[in-house]
């Protein structure tokens, strides 16, 4: 019996956009305009890598770059500054 496919992020990504019409582009500069306010003060302080929570969730930042989103019911780890 054949193994069952997965479907990668990527794929599942474009289906969304390609298939389903959203706005992927749009959203992606939505949330960074909804986010550089907080991320331009924390890079003043010399800080690239951050959580800034915002309507009850939580965005991690990692050098500059918003690596994932997590819910009120998760717990974001704290981030080590780099040596």
């Amino acid at each position: 019996m054949a193994r069952p496919l997965r479907v990668c992020d990527h794929a599942l990504l474009r289906f969304i956009e390609r298939v389903g019409g959203l706005d992927v582009e749009g959203l992606r500069r939505h949330l960074a305009e909804s986010l550089n306010r907080a991320a331009g003060a924390a890079e003043q302080l010399g800080q690239r890598d951050m959580t800034i929570a915002a309507d009850g969730f939580h965005y991690v930042v990692v050098k500059g770059v918003v690596v994932t989103v997590l819910t009120p019911a998760m717990k974001p780890k704290r981030i080590r500054p780099r040596a």
